[in-house]
């Protein structure tokens, strides 16, 4: 498959995916605690089964490294390239009944995030890019291109974690910028944000994932944004030790 057919799997899966989400929020679930503490429900084991099973069927030679398999000990090692999977991306969102979570896959190349998706559930969007070819926002049917703005004059417009907006290291980073506005918000979707230019700035501190971060920062590169690790300055890559992010900046254009 080349790049363009393996974004069409990925957006394809991730869709069904937000599909099954769905259901299973409408007919109630059950939040457990997984041994870090994190939480898990029906809806993000089987929105995994689904991906992985579609991943592994169309690409048998890609190792796929999915979320709930590596809490439950089943990791490839490190390769040149791998699918990267987290099934449901803000859990505690979903849990409290909000709208901001997402279903994540990401493919990354050499140690880069070379194409992604990036699906809405509970906005019945899917995101899509290749990173050098442009992205794009599938809505009911239609699909239209997308792009990273160049922040406005009036100042930028931030988008932080909802649950570690409230950092302490937030205020001193943004300390004599620009800034216009400050929205708190959970999952992946704020990448969306910044790669339709609804945001121009995101900068995460504490823990996060590869499955993360690898669909998202592919989208947003493809739209002509930027990931970068906070304390150097060089792009976010990938297959680093436990698959632990440094801390990072998402920006929109320069």
């Amino acid at each position: 498959m080349d790049d363009a057919a393996l974004l069409e799997l990925a957006c394809d899966l991730a869709a069904r995916a937000g599909t099954i989400i769905m259901q299973v929020r409408a007919r109630g679930f059950v939040t457990e605690r997984k041994s870090d503490r994190s939480p898990v429900t029906e809806a993000d084991r089987a929105a995994e089964a689904l991906i992985v099973a579609g991943l592994r069927e169309a690409t048998p030679d890609i190792p796929v490294i999915a979320e709930e398999e590596v809490d439950a000990g089943l990791a490839p090692a490190h390769a040149d390239i791998c699918w990267m999977v987290d099934p449901l991306d803000g859990t505690r969102e979903f849990s409290a009944g909000r709208d901001e979570f997402a279903v994540c896959i990401g493919l990354v190349r050499d140690g880069r995030a070379a194409l992604g998706a990036v699906g809405a559930p509970a906005r019945g969007d899917v995101f899509g890019g290749i990173v050098g070819h442009g992205a794009w926002k599938l809505t009911a049917g239609r699909r239209d291109p997308i792009a990273a703005r160049v922040p406005p004059a009036d100042g930028l417009a931030v988008v932080a974690s909802r649950h570690s907006g409230s950092d302490p290291r937030l205020a001193p980073y943004l300390a004599g910028r620009p800034i216009g506005s400050i929205a708190n918000i959970g999952s992946a979707l704020k990448f969306t944000w910044l790669a339709e230019g609804r945001a121009d700035l995101y900068p995460r501190f504490g823990r996060t994932m590869e499955w993360d971060t690898a669909a998202g920062q592919a989208l947003l590169e493809a739209a002509g944004g930027s990931v970068r690790v906070i304390a150097t300055g060089e792009r976010l890559t990938y297959g680093k030790p436990r698959w632990e992010n440094p801390d990072f900046i998402c920006t929109g254009r320069e």
